[in-house]
């Protein structure tokens, strides 16, 4: 006797984080063609593959999956970063690394980019997510520096090194914001000239030199 076939198709269950990462992937896109207001929830869900209520179980309100999407790629981008910019490496070779896997990060996720530095700008709690993400890269970025000096036998003043950590964070967003905007731009060339702006003026700084405006 032959057995009994079943109509009905079945679908292979996914784990959660597998499903959850999929939302994310999905979630990206969306929020990075429409903005954080004009995206839906539906759009999401339909590019996901699920259903709506599905994606409001697992991951929250849409604010809460806009939040959930900062943060996965602020952490792969600074994953990114660290696993590139080695603590042994010399200081223009460690700054050179990171500013490559910055910029790979930007050229390989567009969108991601996108959600990170456009949209994440305009309203709270999306900017104090931004800040908090940037305050990171300041940090490295100051280590990088501070490594640098006491190497070469010198300290630099806290607020000082601050200063020039934001200053060189705030640059290479500005021209990762233009990678974005050119697919055809290569990633490693755009940290190229990213590393001639800032290690020229970071070695001065590492030799102690110092502008001074003349008198007026």
């Amino acid at each position: 006797m032959l057995a009994r076939v079943s109509s009905t198709p079945t679908f292979k269950r996914l784990p959660r984080a597998v499903r959850e990462q999929q939302m994310l992937d999905a979630a990206v896109k969306v929020f990075s063609r429409r903005g954080f207001h004009a995206a839906s929830m539906d759009e999401i869900a339909d590019d996901a593959g699920i259903s709506k209520p599905m994606v409001y179980a697992y991951l929250g309100t849409k604010e809460e999956l806009f939040i959930a999407c900062l943060h996965r790629e602020s952490t792969r981008m600074m994953e990114a970063i660290a696993g590139a910019a080695a603590p042994d490496l010399p200081a223009d070779e460690r700054l050179w690394r990171g500013l490559r896997a910055f910029f790979g990060f930007v050229g390989a996720h567009r969108d991601g980019w996108a959600v990170l530095y456009r949209q994440a700008r305009g309203s709270q709690p999306f900017a104090a997510e931004l800040a908090a993400m940037r305050g990171r890269l300041v940090e490295v970025v100051a280590g990088m520096l501070d490594h640098a000096l006491r190497a070469a036998g010198r300290e630099v003043g806290a607020t000082d090194l601050e200063v020039v950590s934001y200053a060189l964070v705030g640059a290479s967003e500005s021209l990762a914001d233009w990678l974005a905007d050119h697919p055809e731009a290569d990633a490693g060339k755009t940290a190229t000239r990213m590393m001639n702006v800032a290690w020229l003026g970071a070695d001065q700084l590492l030799r102690g030199a110092t502008w001074h405006p003349g008198a007026v």
